[in-house]
């Protein structure tokens, strides 16, 4: 399995904000831009407005086991941002890795050989 880093640095986020294509679901949206590195790096973002930090991490650390298990599946060397959105604060597992997988399809990120 690839190796995943984490996008921590502000410039790098305002740089895939804005150069950077991007897919809507109803739970989150998922920006993409290539990178120069050969293997992922993913940022997470999940505003005060969703809820206390209690919440917010919940969210976070699902949004991130999605990643870890799906890490294999996705094409390499991009630089991705998921950002939560209103719904995903009520959304089960289920619903949120639907819809990451989704965005990550329409963004032609998913590798079409591998088996599930």
């Amino acid at each position: 399995m690839n190796p995943v880093t984490s996008i921590k640095r502000n410039s790098d986020f305002h740089r895939i904000y804005a150069r950077g294509k991007s897919a809507v679901s109803p739970c989150v949206v998922v920006y993409c831009r290539k990178n120069r590195l050969g293997t992922n790096r993913i940022g997470f973002t999940v505003s005060k407005k969703l809820g206390k930090a209690v919440l917010r991490n919940r969210i976070r650390r699902r949004l991130r086991e999605i990643m870890r298990l799906n890490n294999g599946r996705t094409e390499q060397g991009y630089d991705l941002i998921l950002v939560a959105r209103g719904r995903a604060a009520t959304a089960d597992y289920h619903r949120l890795e639907a819809d990451v997988l989704n965005c990550l399809e329409r963004l032609r990120l998913m590798k079409k050989d591998v088996k599930a």
